[in-house]
Order: C-alpha cells, then sequence, then structure tokens
C-alpha cells in the first residue's frame, strides 16, 4: 500500500481556527473524557468543533456510538479500519490518531508495524483483510466497493457487523476531511505515534505542524 501523499509536505500552515479551551463548554468537557481513554488527550479537533458546542457534543456521542466494542468487530480492529481509510484519504493527522488509538486498544505491534501489508502478511486473517479492503475502497474517490468485495465481505462478517464497519468509515470520512480542511494542530502524543509506526513509510505531520 501506499501512503497518500500531502501536497502540504514541506509547508507549514495555520490552523483554519483556532482550537477553544478544553472548559470552553463544559457539557463537551464531561463528553471528551472519552478521549482519555482513546488517545490520552482531548483531540485539538473536538476543541475546534466547540465553536459550535452542538456540533463538539453530536460528534462525541457518535464517536463513542461508532466506536463501541459489540463483539467480533474489536476496538482494535476498528482503528485499523480507521487507519487505511484515512490513509487512502491522505489525512496525517487522522493516521497517527488512528494508529495511536488502535496500540491502546491492544492491537499487536506485528500488526501495528505491518498494516501497509495486511494483505500478504501473516499477522492479518481473512477476516481482517476483507474489513481493511473494504475500508480503502470504500474511502476511495470514486468509490470502488463493487459486488465481488461485498460478497467476500459477507462471507465473514453479518449485517449488523458490516454496519459497524462501515460505521467507522464513515465517522472517519468526516474526521478526515475536517481535519485536513482544517490543518488541525497536532498533539503530542500522536506525534510520537505517528513516528513510532508510520514515519519509515513517510508519515510526517505537515500541515498539521
Amino acid at each position: 500500500m501506499f501512503l497518500v501523499g500531502n501536497y502540504f509536505k514541506n509547508t507549514k500552515i495555520m490552523p483554519l481556527v483556532t482550537p477553544l479551551s478544553p472548559t470552553h463548554n463544559l457539557e463537551t468537557k464531561a463528553l471528551a473524557k472519552f478521549f482519555n481513554e482513546t488517545l490520552g488527550f482531548c483531540p485539538n479537533s473536538v476543541l475546534t468543533m466547540q465553536h459550535r458546542p452542538a456540533i463538539s457534543k453530536a460528534f462525541i456521542n457518535l464517536n463513542k456510538a461508532v466506536m463501541a466494542n459489540e463483539g467480533r468487530v474489536t476496538s482494535a480492529l476498528k482503528r485499523m479500519i480507521a487507519w487505511v481509510s484515512s490513509n487512502a484519504t491522505g489525512c496525517r493527522y487522522c493516521q497517527a490518531h488512528a494508529i495511536r488509538a488502535a496500540e491502546r486498544y491492544g492491537a499487536e505491534k506485528v500488526q501495528l508495524n505491518n498494516i501497509w501489508d495486511y494483505r500478504t502478511h501473516t499477522a492479518f486473517n481473512e477476516a481482517e483483510r476483507v474489513a481493511l479492503d473494504f475500508s480503502l475502497a470504500a474511502s476511495q474517490i470514486p468509490n470502488t466497493v463493487d459486488n465481488s468485495l461485498k460478497k467476500r465481505l459477507h462471507m465473514y462478517w453479518n449485517e449488523g457487523e458490516i454496519v459497524e464497519i462501515l460505521g467507522v468509515i464513515s465517522l472517519f470520512g468526516y474526521l478526515n476531511r475536517w481535519n485536513d480542511s482544517m490543518g488541525t494542530s497536532i498533539e503530542k502524543g500522536a506525534v510520537q505515534s505517528g513516528k513510532l509506526y508510520l514515519e519509515k513509510h513517510g508519515w510526517e505531520t505537515g500541515k498539521h505542524t
């Protein structure tokens, strides 16, 4: 797999909108405790959404619903699905966040280190491969989900699980566009995870410095 290029590779750009204080909206602050588990910090994307608190609150609740562990689509797999989606769209902010969350939710290091090669590496089973293939196809423009991929997906996942998988892809479709357009400043912890697992394949902070 290829890391999608970033047109702002060597360019430092100020965020489009300044993140607000974590205490700006108390309802958002209470809901954002969720991210202390997933990432270890409240992301700047959420702090920016607070300019319209209804958006920040709705987003956090959607995130919690989509990322809930309902069974076989594990918390770790959901974050790897998010990484593949973010890689397809080229959002380096979301790539680092997804790989960090995958690690924090117990993804095996061999998977994290070889996620580019999920189609062939023995660390991934066939159910995981088709879920990640679906993420890649569904995240491309134009969309490349076809009948063959749908049949493969149904071989390993039931309809409820497919809804979970597509929920993750769709959530990160929103996040990828938000953070790449916003030029959201990336947090120290996310940078550390990006450097650890992704830098060897060309990842860098880019516009998100």
